[in-house]
């Protein structure tokens, strides 16, 4: 699966921010998605994932509450919403996917496609 992240800009503190992952390639929807976000000299970090045609999502801690996953099946494209922005989310974020739909991955050596991150600059 071929993974095409978009969206990323720089925004100021509390305001929100809207990526994209467009996915194309042979049995997408038996893929699941994930989100991860970098920083130089450090390693991805899960921000969340989901399962096409489910509501299911799981959001990591350190952004629950401010950021949500949602998918246009049809499009076969996920979303990251990003609210209440801080400074602290400045980072690379990217788009993986993973040839699961049963096994819940946050470690980013579970996924096995990625796209080609897009940046998120947050200042305060």
């Amino acid at each position: 699966v071929q993974l095409q992240a978009s969206g990323g800009g720089l925004v100021q503190a509390g305001d929100s921010l809207r990526l994209s992952c467009a996915a194309s390639g042979r049995a997408v929807k038996a893929y699941s998605m994930g989100w991860f976000r970098q920083n130089p000299g450090t390693g991805r970090e899960f921000v969340g994932t989901m399962r096409w045609n489910t509501d299911w999502t799981l959001i990591a801690n350190s952004v629950k509450g401010r950021f949500t996953i949602s998918a246009d099946n049809a499009k076969n494209t996920v979303y990251l919403q990003m609210n209440s922005l801080k400074p602290e989310d400045t980072a690379v974020y990217y788009c993986a996917a993973h040839g699961s739909r049963l096994r819940v991955a946050t470690s980013p050596g579970e996924y096995n496609s990625w796209g080609q991150g897009t940046q998120v600059t947050v200042s305060s």
